[in-house]
């Protein structure tokens, strides 16, 4: 659930992966034979492109990374808009609950804004290689954790990535989280997930704004709008069925594979797999949000918890339908859709 909307900002969506702007944070590339990343040890160490080399960014990045690329990191900071892909620690319900360092936002139960210490801290790079980074953030008095974050293009497969985040409870109690990764792209993308029932699909949304959707041959979509100005804006959390969702963009086929768990080790709150879905008119400067949740776990002081994605990234020229995007999925990326056995 969320309290505000984030603002359809002009974002650099369409330009290449490799071209980065004058005035922008620190970048850091790492390059495979087939696939380009670029992440930022600002701002949280986050990702700020992704895609084949040479062709156009998956990746939705607010302007802000520009226009404010050293934000004050506070428990009194609000959320900026860098978009990107970072991550978070669920259930959002606990963002702020579990702290002193706000009392207002504790006694409030904030949902809103995310732990700045997480999104907005300059992090530390402790390895480095063309193919490899490892980040390391700072403590948060908010979350009670420190994230280590790092990306490698697998040697056997150049057009896959590792995205790997460690958390490590930095107090002297238990506490109780999940690791919360969060993919930001253009709302023209079209994102498929494998999801076996309609009661695997719940839905946060003002009825008149809430995202069409339907589940065929047992692959939950988004329908297109009905008319050319409806709007739509509002959170889908699925129990999938299988361990991946991939979206299409830019003649490009984008599939994040992680660990399918079974819902009981999901945080009730959320959702494996959480959509969040936020467009005008103007459908390809909307936002469109690819979330994965790990298990929620209890760690002990000093315990760590750490989860991952793969991403892989191949070019696709086909036809602009589901049954065309699925028919490559399942025959060329071996992601098909499958019955759950929770």
């Amino acid at each position: 659930m969320r309290t505000k909307a984030i603002p359809l900002l002009v974002m650099a969506v369409c330009a290449p992966v490799f071209a980065a702007d004058a005035a922008d944070v620190e970048r850091i590339r790492l390059q495979s034979r087939d696939a380009v990343l670029e992440v930022t040890p600002a701002l949280g160490g986050r990702v700020l492109a992704f895609g084949l080399a040479g062709r156009p960014n998956l990746i939705k990045v607010g302007d802000p990374v520009v226009s404010q690329p050293t934000p004050e990191v506070s428990a009194t900071a609000d959320d900026i808009g860098y978009l990107g892909h970072d991550v978070w620690l669920g259930p959002q319900s606990g963002w702020w609950s579990d702290q002193h360092v706000n009392p207002a936002r504790r006694a409030a139960r904030a949902v809103w804004p995310p732990d700045p210490y997480l999104a907005f801290a300059q992090t530390r790079v402790v390895a480095q290689s063309p193919e490899r980074l490892v980040l390391e953030g700072v403590d948060s008095p908010v979350t009670g954790v420190r994230l280590l974050k790092s990306f490698a293009f697998d040697p056997a497969d150049p057009a896959t990535l590792e995205v790997t985040a460690l958390a490590r409870n930095i107090r002297d109690r238990s506490i109780a989280r999940d690791l919360w990764f969060n993919t930001r792209t253009s709302a023209a993308t079209r994102v498929y997930v494998p999801v076996a029932d309609v009661a695997d699909v719940r839905v946060e949304a003002v009825k008149a704004m809430a995202p069409a959707w339907r589940i065929d041959a047992g692959v939950f979509s988004f329908l297109p709008p009905s008319t050319a100005s409806t709007a739509r804006r509002g959170k889908v959390l699925l129990q999938p069925s299988a361990g991946w969702m991939a979206g299409f963009a830019h003649g490009q086929a984008f599939v994040i594979r992680f660990d399918h768990r079974p819902r009981r080790d999901i945080h009730p709150q959320q959702g494996q797999v959480e959509l969040y879905l936020d467009h005008g008119a103007d459908i390809a400067a909307g936002l469109l949000e690819m979330e994965v949740h790990a298990p929620y776990r209890t760690l002990a002081p000093g315990e760590a918890m750490q989860a991952r994605e793969r991403w892989t990234v191949l070019p696709y020229d086909g036809a602009d339908t589901p049954q065309a995007h699925l028919a490559f999925l399942c025959g060329r990326m071996q992601v098909c859709a499958a019955p759950a056995a929770d």
